[in-house]
């Protein structure tokens, strides 16, 4: 009997754990959000919803020059940033790092960004975009 109160206790105990270890989606990231750094005459937006599906765009007078569509997906219980319309197909990025804050995805396959990575400082949403050899910083405020 205490063999099986023990077995019991030990699989409850690992349950739990497993519960705690796995990774919430970035809620920060929910809103609208407008780029401060952008390039004069350009201006770029952002806004993620609360399904995590959101679009990225930037504008030129009335023009749009740059738009695509993210997504945060789980796959096989490991969380993906799905980039579409950039490239031909859709590019996965592994989350490999994350916090209440901040996460960090990479795929070392693709030729550029590799790396990504989104936190929040001061109320506002920043992200960074590399390469081995090259990177992009945004820094975005809230629309109210």
């Amino acid at each position: 009997m205490k063999n099986y109160l023990f077995i019991c206790c030990f699989l409850l105990t690992i349950s739990c754990q497993n519960d705690k270890n796995k990774l919430e989606k970035p809620a920060f990231l929910i809103g609208n959000w407008i780029r401060l750094n952008d390039k004069p005459g350009s201006q770029t937006y952002e806004t993620w919803n609360t399904n995590f599906t959101g679009i990225g765009y930037t504008k030129k007078g009335a023009n749009t020059t740059f738009q695509e569509t993210m997504s945060i997906i789980s796959v096989n219980d490991t969380l993906y940033l799905k980039v579409e319309g950039v490239n031909e197909t859709p590019t996965l990025f592994k989350f490999t790092q994350q916090t209440n804050t901040s996460f960090v995805c990479e795929n070392p396959k693709n030729e550029f960004p590799k790396k990504i990575k989104y936190y929040i400082e001061n109320k506002q949403l920043k992200a960074i975009i590399s390469s081995d050899d090259f990177r992009i910083d945004f820094v975005f405020e809230r629309v109210k």
